[in-house]
């Protein structure tokens, strides 16, 4: 069973001037391969950080902590190691990809994974099934990566990357975001699927409970000033659905 480590992480971003100015002060997370958790937080809380922190992203200094997977170092692996490594990041604001196509671009992260190429007839049944399945068009397989997809084709696209990479480990930044009820649905049904697995830890990284109405996280945490200030169960989300993020807050904020 694969586990992810976050201990006592710490993560400035470098402004303009080279000073750096601290996001995450301190976070600690295990997730176990089968587990389902959500992050809930304010905006500016640090959420999306965390995220890019554990991808990779050149912009975020770590400063501290560690970050293990099966208890590998992922703070020394570059991007594409720890992708390898069975690390994946569902975006928020999924990039375009001009000349790359989608059925390229699958195919060859399949291969980098796996480290050989999948056979040709069964990939594509793969592919066609894993897009029919987020009620895709297939014709979208030969078009360019998000290259002029709306926001729900994007998310539907990552859900595809989710099903067929089959990650240890995916985190799913805002997946919500901008989807309306019909693409929620998809995309959650989508979710559920790779939940049901049991093979992947999920960390859902959200604003609202609407997508915890339809994936129903197994632990949920509370994101304020760059580091979680309480944990607990889904009825964790409806109180912060009901009372808000107030009195995680400090005071005259």
């Amino acid at each position: 069973m694969s586990v992810l480590e976050i201990k006592d992480l710490q993560v400035a971003v470098k402004l303009a001037e080279g000073e750096l100015k601290p996001i995450l002060s301190g976070v600690n997370l295990t997730i176990r391969a089968g587990e389902t958790h959500a992050i809930m937080g304010p905006n500016g809380s640090g959420k999306s950080t965390l995220a890019y922190s554990i991808a990779g992203h050149p912009k975020y200094q770590i400063t501290g902590g560690s970050v293990t997977l099966d208890g590998h170092n992922v703070l020394e692996m570059t991007v594409d190691e720890r992708a390898r490594a069975g690390l994946f990041l569902a975006m928020q604001y999924p990039v375009e990809v001009p000349g790359v196509s989608v059925a390229n671009f699958l195919r060859t992260a399949k291969t980098a994974i796996d480290g050989e190429a999948p056979k040709l007839r069964t990939w594509a049944k793969e592919l066609k099934d894993a897009m029919a399945a987020v009620q895709m068009d297939p014709a979208f397989a030969q078009r360019n990566v998000n290259e002029g997809f709306s926001g729900g084709e994007k998310k539907r696209h990552e859900i595809v990357q989710l099903e067929l990479l089959k990650p240890k480990m995916a985190i799913l930044d805002e997946t919500d975001s901008g989807l309306d009820i019909d693409a929620l649905r998809v995309v959650s049904e989508g979710i559920n699927r790779v939940k049901e697995r049991g093979e992947t830890g999920l960390l859902l990284i959200t604003h609202y409970t609407r997508i915890l109405r339809y994936v129903k996280p197994d632990f949920v945490h509370v994101f304020v000033g760059g580091r979680i200030v309480e944990q607990g169960g889904p009825e964790l989300a409806e109180h912060l659905e009901a009372k808000g993020y107030e009195r995680f807050l400090p005071t005259g904020v």
